[in-house]
């Protein structure tokens, strides 16, 4: 990467995807005299290690679900039977969004603490943290930290779950929206002053300032927003609804960041919120087949108010074709969240793919609230 920057003059690189980060790729461009986005190795730890960010907050007294740390399966079950169910076991380490088991029973929370550190999820399941589980709606909250300055950006939810109903095995993401509904002006205050604050001056004060786009997984209970964890990257779908909603430029937003001068930016953003549906390659998030043809997209994304987004595509000619198991993400805005997916599935049953498949229920949530 180094080399292909050098020999294509690219003098800012933004990375996206957590691996690499966590690899330290920000502090090798940033050797070399590359600007980078990003959070450097150290700090990128709030999204490699769960235990890690449990441990930082239990030090600065930021809100999360009780938890303990375990290597071996004896220790970790005996806690297991001091919790009520459903039970929340997490591979400590990047499992590619698959790392979390919610069990409803004993045996099969025992059964996910066996396979975990028998190595189901290899190197990520070595530890694992078992944690409370926590009863409200799920948010997703960003903002932008230059070391120092955290910039709040937009609030959102997304759908874990493969299937309509929030049922099936758990995914990278199957849809998402924002604004969240559930994130009021005054809940928004709230995260910045009891998480996300405390967070930005906890690295700091450890010598690992963080840098890049901060990503809190948030449950909203009845005593308040918790954190459920960090990543350290814009998600994926989150991202795609936050850049159909961002009404400024984000290259300098990004270099802001870069440069620690985040106090001094304004970030301006659409009223109207969007909305976004994974199309899936059938069989995911199992085994599913590449190479299976996509048609129709142009008159997909003929509506101006309809992004479709790749995510795991290839081209041969003229021919677009599947080479993913998250494929496409066909994003709409609208005037509230039902018109919004109201163009957005207009816009998915316009793209020929019968290989592949969608939940019909995103932004469920949202919509009850309108309907009230």
């Amino acid at each position: 990467l180094i080399s292909f920057c050098r020999e294509k003059e690219i003098d800012f690189v933004v990375v996206g995807p957590e691996a690499p980060l966590t690899g330290g790729l920000v502090d090798k461009l940033a050797g070399e005299g590359i600007k980078a986005f990003g959070p450097a190795r150290e700090a990128a730890q709030l999204e490699a290690s769960k235990g890690y960010v449990k441990d930082l907050c239990a030090d600065y007294n930021i809100p999360t679900a009780a938890y303990q740390r375990f290597m071996d399966p004896e220790p970790a079950k005996t806690f297991l039977r001091t919790l009520t169910s459903p039970y929340v076991i997490k591979a400590d380490g990047l499992a590619a969004g698959k790392g979390v088991i919610i069990a409803e029973t004993l045996d099969q929370a025992e059964e996910a603490i066996d396979a975990m550190l028998d190595g189901q999820f290899g190197e990520a399941g070595e530890e694992l943290v078992i944690e409370e589980f926590l009863h409200g709606e799920e948010a997703s909250f960003f903002v932008l930290v230059d070391g120092e300055t955290a910039l709040p950006l937009a609030t959102a939810q997304d759908h874990k779950r493969a299937f309509d109903g929030d049922t099936g095995p758990n995914t990278g993401g199957m849809g998402a929206y924002s604004p969240a509904p559930v994130m009021t002006p005054a809940l928004c205050d709230q995260v910045m002053d009891e998480i996300i604050t405390p967070t930005v001056r906890a690295m700091a004060e450890r010598g690992t300032p963080y840098c890049g786009v901060l990503y809190a997984g948030l449950m909203i209970t009845k005593d308040g927003p918790k954190l459920i964890e960090y990543n350290v990257r814009f998600g994926d779908p989150e991202c795609q609804v936050l850049m159909a909603r961002l009404m400024s430029d984000i290259v300098p937003l990004l270099m802001a960041t870069c440069d620690g001068t985040l106090k001094d930016q304004v970030v301006q953003w659409q009223d109207d919120p969007a909305l976004t549906v994974v199309l899936a390659a059938e069989g995911y998030p199992g085994s599913y087949e590449k190479g299976t043809l996509i048609k129709n997209l142009a008159e997909a994304s003929s509506d101006d108010k309809v992004t479709v987004f790749h995510a795991g595509t290839k081209r041969d000619g003229t021919n677009l074709y599947a080479n993913g198991g998250r494929v496409l993400n066909v994003t709409a805005l609208g005037s509230n969240i039902t018109e919004a997916r109201q163009r957005a599935y207009a816009a998915v049953d316009l793209i020929d793919w019968p290989e592949g498949f969608c939940r019909r229920d995103i932004g469920w949530r949202a919509i009850e609230r309108e309907q009230q």
